[in-house]
């Protein structure tokens, strides 16, 4: 019976009403575990529709939150036994310090590691919400787990990102306590052999970081690599998914970029955030004078400095950061 002073709400709007608060911090989890932010929409498209058919059997066992996280890994893991991990190029071979090393080729087998918008994970919702997509989505941490088998992964991501109690992850993967605990354990230790994770380096106040951004651009458009030589650190790195070759060390970075990409009026940037990190949407002139979009850079900061540069060669990550395909000239 409907409480005094409440209108029945119609069963679609009801829906609504209780799962799209989550939808930003959904797609958040799915991109954690699947590293692609094209794959994590289409799972959690998958997931609404699962749960919308669902919804009259919902009977509030667990919150609606706890079922919807339980739709999505259950939809994440199964897309999983099909598709391959998702590495970037620094967790396939070992860089180089020399520019003049021969470059290889893109390489379209390899499924890349995608970044992903801010934006996405913090468009709607309440605080607690977005604070909750927006943790733990650091390119560095969303590389690392995709080192670990995918049940791994989400166990991981669900008990030490979102904080689920083990018993709750346990009933999402209809798994016990125990198996939980004995993956979990697991999953630390893959993660820890795999190396450090930038998950939680200093970077300078916004305002600091909108000039330093806007410094980046500046000389980045305009071709000048002196500039460059104040905002890099000495041990920066620079990968290019789908090109496997990647450098390390400000000298071969500087280098490579001199001689490879930097032209004056080849690039233009737009500043943008991705995987809560400062990053770049980068377009490309043609020969009509135009601008193509050419991908996306985001940039891991130490301190003021630089110390990656994960330039994501890939015109169609432009359109998700939400801006055009194309600029006119």
């Amino acid at each position: 019976m409907t409480p005094p002073g409440e209108a029945a709400m119609l069963p679609d709007a009801e829906f609504s009403a209780l799962t799209e608060p989550f939808r930003p911090e959904l797609l958040a989890h799915c991109y954690r575990i699947l590293g692609s932010i094209h794959d994590a929409e289409d799972l959690v498209q998958e997931t609404y529709l699962r749960a919308w058919r669902a919804f009259d059997r919902f009977e509030g066992r667990s919150s609606v939150r706890q079922w919807l996280y339980k739709i999505a890994t259950m939809a994440c893991l199964t897309a999983l036994e099909t598709r391959s991990r998702r590495p970037l190029p620094s967790g396939l071979g070992a860089p180089s310090d020399d520019h003049r090393v021969p470059v290889a080729a893109g390489e379209p087998s390899v499924q890349w590691l995608q970044p992903a918008p801010d934006a996405l994970f913090g468009a709607t919702g309440d605080p607690a919400a977005i604070v909750a997509g927006r943790s733990g989505v650091r390119l560095a941490f969303v590389a690392a787990l995709q080192f670990l088998p995918a049940r791994q992964r989400a166990v991981l991501t669900l008990r030490d990102v979102l904080a689920f109690r083990t018993a709750e992850v346990a009933e999402m993967l209809d798994t016990t306590v125990t198996a939980v605990d004995s993956a979990l354990r697991r999953a630390r230790t893959h993660l820890a052999q795999v190396g450090p994770v930038e998950d939680d380096l200093a970077e300078p106040d916004e305002e600091a970081l909108r000039a330093l951004l806007d410094g980046y651009v500046d000389a980045f458009t305009r071709a000048d690599a002196a500039a460059l030589v104040n905002l890099l650190r000495a041990d920066v790195e620079l990968e290019m998914p789908p090109i496997p070759t990647w450098f390390t060390g400000q000298g071969a970075v500087l280098e490579f970029l001199s001689h490879q990409v930097l032209r004056r009026d080849r690039w233009r940037m737009t500043p943008t955030r991705a995987n809560g990190q400062p990053a770049v949407v980068i377009y490309e002139r043609q020969a009509d004078g135009r601008y193509e979009a050419y991908g996306v850079q985001v940039l891991t900061l130490i301190g003021n400095r630089i110390s990656r540069i994960t330039a994501f060669i890939d015109p169609s990550l432009v359109p998700t950061f939400g801006l055009a395909p194309a600029l006119a000239s």
